[in-house]
Formats: C-alpha cells, structure tokens, sequence
C-alpha cells in the first residue's frame, strides 16, 4: 500500500485488500520511527568514531566538518545534539611553551610605560609580546606589536623558529616601516630574551626617539594589552 499510496487514495486500497486504516497508518508510523532511530544510531556512531580520532578534543564544528569531508551532510546543531545524548565534551589539549626567557645576562630596561594603557596620539605607546601557535606542521610562534592608541596591530611576524631574527626584529621592522614614528614614543614588551637582544636593541636605537620599557619581572599585568590580545585571538 505504501509504493503505490501516492497513486491511489488509501481508503479505496483498505476496502480492497481487506485493511483498517488506521492499522496502515499505525504499521506507517512504526516504520517510518524505526527508519529515523536507524539514521540516529547511524550518525552516533560516526559522531563517536571522529570524537575518538580526534582524541576528545573536537567539539560539533570540527566534527561537522569531518563528517561532511566524507560526504555525509549534517548540521552543527544536530551534531551538538548528538554529542550531548552520548555525553562527548571536547576536552582541548593543554600543552605549555615556554616563549619568555628572561634567564640571560642581556640588558633590562625599567618599566617606563607603568601600566598607563590610554594614549592620545598613534605612535606615542607600542606594546609587544610573542605567544605560540599549533598547527599542523609544529609550533608556530606570533610576535605582535599594538599600537596603544588605535590598538592596531602595527607588526607582526609567524615564525617556526623564536630567534630574534625572525621574532622582535622582523616585528619591529615591519612596524616601523608603516607608521614610520617620528615622536618621542615608548616601545613596551617583557624581559625575553628577543627584546634585550643586541640585534633588537641595535634596532631600536635607529629610532633616537624609541625608549624602550619592560615588565617587571614575572608580571604579566604589565602589559596587559598584549595579554588581552593573544586571549581574544586564541579565544576566537
């Protein structure tokens, strides 16, 4: 009765093969149920197998997108779904790098910049910082350097290694070379080893009117700006 529901009305059918309607319609529901739990079933388990492959720490829009990778269509919100009714909670990998070596034997300078974060004009506060970012091929480390008054991101560099070559000094170059500071300005990062190193301070003092400033030691408070940054970016 059902192939040929869409020819025939279901009534005229029953009369002739001796069936109720409504136990069409009820063997129907049953069945079409039963075709939905069979999809559902489905779908868990491929939700729970790309849970595990990525050892708990893909939440519903990565795992939307493996799925549709192998040519299965389905919707981030069902997949949340899905793994709320399995009890999958992504569980991110946690793994720390150090990127602040402030164990050397390179100048320090004071902490000129003292927390004051409000500037009036660009070029007059720059802060700096360098984080770490996973990717696929390694780690990859980010120096940024923010402009105080706009909270532009002025210059910034992605290397595979954290030498001052391809960190501070590749950063600074940048920054310098697109706003070209001609005032009196503060350049404010910590004590790493990539800011109190002879090539970067050579660098710096091209500017004769760059002072630079540096948290105090073991205080991250001290330059919160860049701190907040890295947060947002790794947040979102």
């Amino acid at each position: 009765m059902r192939a040929n529901a869409g020819k025939y009305p279901v009534e005229k059918m029953s009369e002739l093969l001796g069936v109720a309607r409504s136990a069409y319609y009820e063997w129907l529901r049953k069945n079409i149920d039963s075709t939905k739990e069979s999809k559902w079933v489905s779908l868990e388990e491929q939700v729970n197998k790309e849970f595990k492959a990525s050892k708990g720490t893909y939440g519903s829009p990565r795992i939307c997108n493996a799925l549709k990778e192998r040519g299965i269509e389905v919707s981030k919100s069902t997949v949340a779904r899905v793994m709320h009714r399995l009890d999958l909670q992504a569980r991110p990998r946690r793994k720390f790098v150090h990127t602040t070596d402030s164990k050397h034997n390179y100048k320090v300078f004071e902490n000129i910049l003292d927390r004051k974060f409000n500037s009036d004009r660009v070029n007059e506060k720059w802060v700096s910082d360098i984080t770490y970012i996973p990717t696929k091929n390694g780690w990859g480390y980010l120096t940024v350097i923010l402009d105080l008054s706009d909270r532009m991101v002025v210059g910034w560099t992605l290397s595979r290694d954290m030498t001052a070559q391809h960190t501070t000094v590749a950063s600074l170059k940048i920054a310098m070379q697109r706003r070209k500071p001609k005032k009196p300005m503060i350049f404010h990062s910590d004590r790493g080893i990539q800011y109190c190193s002879m090539e970067f301070r050579r660098l710096i003092k091209q500017n004769k009117q760059m002072l630079q400033s540096m948290s105090r030691k073991g205080n991250c408070w001290d330059n919160a700006p860049a701190e907040s940054f890295f947060k947002t970016l790794k947040t979102e």
